[in-house]
């Protein structure tokens, strides 16, 4: 008796792989995406449903503040005296902009001067005034590593902890690991009025499930097109719904259990949800004259990232677990390589309205249990080939990052770079440790955070990390 042939997709798909070089990756995805619930990566049938972390958390969510281009820690948040003393004088490195080799440099000294702020004592420079008067409530780290030159490998790098392939972003991680906490907005939204470099893989969920890629916002009158209903009314659009789901619920009963394809329906309900809830949440006109002015913006404005830390707030009050704000594109950021003063109008930019939102945070009582991150994909260099260049140029072998609120000690700064700021001298901070520590404050062991992907388990942090104790509160 002849075997009946196997025509489920799985059967199909083993028919067609068998003995090719990509069966192995194309079964674990098959596997993947098959595996019944409670299998290792056994779809939800809803993928956003709250998940409880590994342990406590200190943080319930993430602010995180990325700057595009490369900002200048020897002129931002890492003070460097012997600089200022020795510009103009020659140094020798043995690598310059990802070339090896022995190369002479000119020292240039910062163009901005740093003074101490707070009760803390942090110095900062006169380019963030605003920021400088909240000093007590951050953890300025100055002993950052990257591992690459290059902006779309180092910025890929600060969001995914991959600096080649493309991979989930930290946002999405979040997502996968902790869930939502309201059903009817994104759990993971990135706020960006221009491409940056490594484009959409700055917030891609990957191999992750569809569900936890960011969503984009991009800053004017329509942030997110189509979320206004078509219906003619709230009642006459009920009424297509209700048929909708009716529909969908009679062809999911038909085939049995499928959690991915309940996941798809599940995603239509919070579509439905975003009509209600996103138009609100970008609503400025709830918001009074005082607080707006706290964030530098004009009443009515939807421009600039004073409006993009307001609606951040707002976000993070109704239940986005992970907000980016990203504040210029993939060009004219702070890639100052021929003119430190390009950085003048882009300070002027963020400062006030990244102050605002820690004030504001911190007199709503969101401070304790937001995580806000503030970082650049690189620093830039405290030298130059030529002696009266005006620029810097990308410098990843050390930089400045902070953090505020969600479980970090305020008013301190970690590690040091050394007395130049060429080089870390102290307490490293790989990007690796850096996203170990975010997952850690939200209560996630980034060791246990995997998804298997073409035969091997992955993680935010590859097979690096460690947690940076000293910072925790």
């Amino acid at each position: 008796m002849s075997r009946r042939p196997d025509l489920s997709r799985r059967g199909l798909i083993r028919s067609m792989a068998a003995g090719s070089i990509l069966m192995p990756g194309l079964l674990s995805e098959l596997l993947a995406a098959d595996a019944a619930p409670g299998g290792t990566n056994a779809p939800a049938a809803d993928p956003l449903a709250p998940r409880a972390p590994h342990f406590p958390a200190r943080a319930k969510r993430v602010i995180f503040l990325h700057m595009s281009g490369g900002v200048s820690h020897v002129e931002s948040w890492d003070p460097k005296p012997r600089l200022v003393a020795d510009a103009g004088k020659t140094i020798t490195v043995p690598e310059f902009q990802g070339r090896k080799g022995s190369f002479e440099m000119f020292l240039k000294g910062p163009q901005w001067k740093f003074a101490p702020h707070g009760k803390s004592g942090t110095e900062v420079s006169e380019l963030f005034p605003h920021m400088a008067r909240c000093v007590d409530d951050l953890c300025v780290i100055r002993s950052m590593k990257t591992d690459h030159t290059n902006h779309y490998e180092a910025t890929l790098g600060i969001h995914t902890g991959s600096f080649t392939f493309a991979r989930p972003s930290i946002g999405s991680w979040v997502s996968y690991g902790l869930g939502t906490e309201n059903r009817n907005l994104p759990s993971f939204v990135v706020i960006a009025p221009q491409s940056p470099y490594a484009g959409n893989q700055v917030w891609g969920s990957d191999f992750l499930p569809g569900a936890h890629q960011g969503t984009r916002v991009v800053p004017g009158p329509e942030p997110i097109a189509n979320v206004r209903r078509r219906s003619r009314s709230e009642r006459l659009q009920a009424m297509e719904l209700a048929a909708l789901q009716a529909g969908n619920n009679r062809h999911l009963a038909g085939r049995g259990v499928d959690p991915l394809l309940a996941a798809r329906i599940k995603s239509f309900e919070t579509a439905y949800g975003m009509q209600s809830e996103m138009p609100e949440a970008f609503d400025l006109t709830q918001e009074s004259t005082e607080t707006h002015a706290l964030y530098g913006l004009q009443p009515g404005s939807t421009q600039g990232f004073a409006w993009q830390c307001l609606v951040a707030r707002r976000l993070a009050e109704r239940g986005v677990r992970f907000i980016e704000l990203i504040d210029v594109g993939s060009s004219a950021n702070w890639d100052a390589h021929g003119d430190m003063l390009t950085h003048l109008p882009l300070a002027k930019n963020v400062d006030q309205p990244i102050a605002g939102l820690l004030q504001d945070l911190k007199r709503r009582g969101m401070l304790d249990d937001t995580l806000v991150v503030w970082t650049t994909e690189f620093g830039r260099t405290p030298f130059n080939a030529a002696a009266g260049a005006a620029g810097r140029e990308h410098h990843h072998w050390v930089f400045s990052s902070w953090l505020a609120g969600g479980g970090v000690k305020g008013g301190m700064t970690y590690g040091a770079s050394d007395e130049h700021g060429i080089d870390v001298a102290s307490d490293v901070v790989h990007v690796h440790d850096f996203h170990a520590t975010i997952l850690h404050l939200l209560g996630l062991d980034h060791t246990r955070l995997t998804w298997r992907h073409s035969g091997r388990d992955y993680r935010l942090t590859d097979v690096h990390g460690h947690i940076v104790t000293p910072i925790l509160a």
